[in-house]
């Protein structure tokens, strides 16, 4: 009997990474439509907009997971989903779409600043503590970033001719935006409950079972994007959208940390988490730099690298 429920939790829990993934992603059309008619820059809106919005799924998680009083599974669930999008998400897309083009106009120093500020949350929590001074800090980075880059890419946009037909449908949309984020919030609850449950059921820290499961399936609005690009055959990819939706997570990162209050202790987080991290991310600098692409042979390697992550964590977490 306890096998059946089990099943059924099962096949609930990966309905509701479909219903993150459905709702999100209705959330990010709603609002990329509205940011264009409102004048946005392409740039802005894949780094900024684009970028905070296909988080929602890892900060409602991070809520719960600080209202269910576990910390280490919104840690855990960050540090794998940035990871994730470099090695996993965008490789895939090199691998089943013959190689895509980086495009993002960004300049090195930005490049390098923005790759550090999505690496920050990893060396704060090297000593396997994390404090209110800390999240405070990833927020500030997070701003310092968006400052630097704002600051020679205007953020432009203008309202314009806001009319009563308008101002409905703007109350529409929001009441829309609402019930789809209260979707998120209640799959996100089950999930965070049954992630636990695994953890138990399976012996492994909630950490690791975040790190490796629930980022995974938190990045299913990036996996989208990138799966809608494959079929579309575009050979490029807006680095913006993704790089935005990583430096986000640092964001989230040190929102959640003050939230909680205390200070956070991470018991299964070590060293390897941080040498991994800090390997995959260089080697994925390294490929987008050298032609501006990221080839089939390239993405193989960045996948490799992402199972090696997932087989670290799993067999010394």
């Amino acid at each position: 009997m306890e096998l059946i429920i089990l099943f059924f939790k099962s096949i609930l829990y990966f309905f509701c990474f479909y219903l993150l993934w459905w709702a999100s992603g209705k959330i990010v059309l709603i609002i990329e439509k509205i940011a264009k008619k409102m004048g946005f820059s392409s740039f802005a809106l894949s780094f900024f907009v684009l970028g905070i919005l296909t988080s929602i799924p890892e900060f409602s998680v991070g809520v719960n997971s600080l209202l269910k009083k576990t910390p280490d599974i919104f840690v855990g669930n960050l540090i794998g989903a940035s990871f994730y999008l470099f090695t996993l998400v965008i490789p895939l897309m090199a691998v089943f779409g013959g190689g895509v083009k980086m495009v993002h106009g960004l300049t090195y120093k930005d490049m390098i600043f923005a790759l550090l500020v999505v690496l920050s949350p990893i060396f704060l929590i090297a000593d396997n503590v994390l404090t209110r001074t800390e999240g405070v800090f990833l927020i500030l980075i997070y701003f310092i970033l968006v400052y630097f880059i704002e600051k020679k890419r205007s953020l432009h946009f203008s309202l314009r001719d806001l009319s009563v037909h308008r101002v409905i449908n703007a109350t529409q949309i929001i009441i829309e935006i609402f019930v789809l984020l209260g979707i998120i919030f209640v799959a996100s609850n089950f999930i965070v409950n049954q992630t636990i449950e695994y953890g138990k059921i399976l012996g492994v820290p909630v950490f690791v079972v975040s790190v490796v499961i629930l980022a995974f399936g938190t990045n299913l609005p990036e996996i989208s994007l990138a799966i809608r690009s494959v079929f579309l055959g575009k050979k490029e990819v807006a680095l913006g959208d993704y790089l935005g939706s990583a430096a986000a997570n640092t964001l989230i990162f040190g929102v959640l940390t003050l939230l909680n209050g205390a200070r956070i202790h991470i018991e299964n987080y070590s060293l390897r988490t941080l040498l991994i991290n800090l390997f995959g991310l260089g080697v994925f600098y390294l490929f987008s730099q050298s032609k501006k692409e990221i080839s089939v042979k390239e993405g193989r390697i960045l996948l490799l690298i992402a199972f090696l992550f997932i087989l670290v964590e799993i067999l010394f977490g």
